[in-house]
């Protein structure tokens, strides 16, 4: 079973918030008390990890409502189920489960499906015989045989031929053991010690399951307890490994089988052998303990993907929804980096997903913007959702400068901008982000570069000048052509203070060209004109249309040929008929060579 996203309703800030995705990893960002732990206690609480309280639920608002809760509180999943999850249950692919309860009432899980209309042909499974022999006989059904099983077959397979109604109901206990279990690290007060038993809590779930583990309380006690040392034993060597000042360092895990995993305290020296008290020492210290226990159990996590690759019958993995708490606080740079590594790696496990709250533009930047989650609370004092809803360049742009805003960052510094991009006009503004996409395989904002479109050759100069004044990283992209352009002479260009070599790009001049029009092929122009501007039926466009026009002012003649010949539509433009090429446009190799080549040096710039 497989969590997609979860919602909440009525669940402490969280009045009605939808859709919050759990991917590889999902990234919650937002200003404090936006809401983020809210969001991650709730999903805890979805997957059976938090005990709903009282002050677990929203505050009802309005004049009447003044310090009462509200009634009834849940979360709901979107999930997938597997192959075998799927004939066990009769359910369909994919499934909505939800946990919560009403003021009073138990907490319980509850799926949305078809069930029969008939009230009593409901909860089948929980009746004993004599109640299925009596449904048997009053609806005149003929078992196959006598046993419980063969009347609760009959029954079963009768009431789904009867009149069905779709509505939530209990969830059948095999699902509620399949459910993602979830690895939860604290927030920036976590001890090491409670990131020690987190860690080594999953180990103890997988041995207390272990069927050779039966018989007396006490031996399995003894058992589990010796299996969790060697794990502890692991763990110490990996710490010692991380934090090489600390050459003492030992768990002792402590088991009751009725209490279950109930510590494993940390004990730590350095090399005079001087115990090192951890509730005294800098946070730093501590933090990088916990990230040496993080990364020992992407190795468990790793471990347990094999283990189940290997067995001749394997079980579908339950996923592991691993959840950070602003993992990278108190830690330096190089740490930070390290937090994003230990997070990739956990990520590209086929089960394995992870949520990370955060503030750290490290962490925001190492991930595709589309999976990131801006919390902010409304002016009610509710927790609102933002996610990116246009993937567009601009889309993006207005999604980043959301959470600039929200981090306390100026306008002036978003997250990625690291390197600018100076063009021309609006049709490098629409088609460079496409291009870039494609040759690079991220996004501009991604790799750090932020573009901007200046409308003449006058304004990228002033531009670039402005930026290298003031100790920005710039490159200039202008066509060829401009070169005649008083503005770009090259005393001009090296009065802004651009290296000539290193900051100045003059696209198409490499190879003999004037203008970014002419770097796509004849044959490309063709494909795009007859998906986009076709002519009459049977007449085609081919490469020699456009070989034509070569060795004069390539875009206008071919722009003026286009509109004159295509039978419907026609480019609104230059820069409608050049974007609407490179949307056809499919692999790296379809962008041109120089273009490339200026990207990865742009690239290079923005690291």
């Amino acid at each position: 079973m497989h969590l997609n996203t979860f919602s909440a309703s009525g669940f402490r800030s969280l009045t009605r918030v939808r859709d919050i995705p759990v991917s590889c990893p999902t990234i919650l960002a937002g200003r404090n008390d936006g809401g983020k732990s809210a969001v991650l206690t709730a999903l805890a609480f979805l997957l059976g990890a938090h005990h709903l309280t009282d002050e677990d639920r929203t505050y009802e608002q309005g004049e009447n409502a003044k310090g009462q809760r509200c009634a009834q509180t849940w979360v709901e999943g979107t999930f997938t189920l597997d192959a075998a999850e799927q004939e066990a249950s009769g359910l369909p692919l994919t499934v909505r489960i939800r946990r919560g309860s009403r003021a009073g009432e138990a907490t319980c899980w509850e799926f949305y499906g078809s069930q029969p209309a008939d009230s009593r042909l409901r909860g089948l499974g929980r009746l004993l015989k004599p109640a299925l022999a009596d449904l048997v006989t009053e609806y005149g059904l003929t078992p196959t045989g006598s046993l419980k099983e063969d009347l609760l077959a009959a029954i079963t397979a009768y009431a789904r031929t009867t009149p069905q109604v779709e509505e939530w109901q209990p969830l059948p206990r095999d699902l509620e053991e399949r459910l993602p279990r979830l690895l939860a690290f604290g927030g920036k007060d976590e001890s090491p010690d409670d990131a020690v038993r987190t860690a080594l809590s999953s180990c103890y779930e997988t041995h207390l399951e272990d069927e050779t583990l039966q018989g007396q309380v006490r031996e399995i006690e003894k058992e589990i307890t010796q299996r969790l040392e060697k794990e502890a034993d692991s763990l110490c060597r990996h710490i010692r490994q991380h934090c090489r000042e600390f050459v003492g360092v030992e768990v002792r895990p402590e088991v009751s089988f009725k209490g279950g995993f109930k510590r494993a305290p940390l004990e730590v020296s350095k090399a005079d052998g001087e115990p090192v008290d951890l509730t005294r020492s800098g946070q730093g210290s501590t933090r990088r303990i916990a990230l040496a226990v993080w990364e020992w159990t992407s190795n468990l996590l790793e471990a347990t993907e094999l283990a189940a690759v290997g067995e001749t019958d394997p079980e579908t993995p339950t996923q592991t929804i691993v959840v950070y708490d602003e993992p990278d606080t108190h830690l330096d740079y190089r740490h930070q980096r390290t937090v994003m590594d230990i997070i990739r790696k956990q990520c590209a496990l086929p089960h394995v997903s992870v949520v990370v709250a955060t503030h750290s533009m490290n962490l925001i930047d190492g991930v595709d913007i589309g999976d990131v989650v801006h919390l902010k609370l409304s002016d009610s004092g509710r927790t609102v959702v933002e996610r990116l809803q246009d993937d567009t360049h601009n889309g993006i742009d207005v999604h980043l400068g959301q959470i600039a805003a929200a981090v306390g960052l100026r306008n002036s510094v978003l997250l990625h901008e690291r390197c600018f991009l100076a063009v021309e006009g609006p049709t490098e503004q629409q088609s460079v982000p496409v291009l870039f996409r494609l040759s690079q395989g991220l996004s501009l904002q991604a790799a750090g570069i932020a573009l901007w479109a200046c409308g003449n050759n006058e304004g990228a100069l002033h531009l670039a000048g402005y930026l290298v004044k003031h100790h920005r990283t710039v490159m200039l992209m202008v066509d060829a052509d401009s070169r005649i352009n008083k503005h770009f002479k090259t005393e001009k260009l090296i009065k802004a203070g651009l290296d000539l070599a290193k900051q100045v790009s003059y696209v198409g001049e490499a190879d003999g060209l004037n203008e970014l029009e002419e770097l796509f092929t004849d044959e490309q122009w063709a494909a795009a004109a007859n998906v986009h501007w076709p002519r009459q039926p049977g007449n085609p466009w081919s490469a020699g249309d456009f070989a034509a026009h070569r060795g004069g002012k390539f875009s206008t003649l071919i722009l003026d040929m286009i509109k004159q010949q295509a039978q419907e539509n026609s480019p609104n433009g230059k820069t409608d008929m050049v974007y609407s090429l490179v949307t056809t446009l499919t692999t790296a190799q379809d962008v041109p060579q120089q273009l490339r080549d200026i990207f990865t040096e742009v690239q290079k710039l923005a690291s």
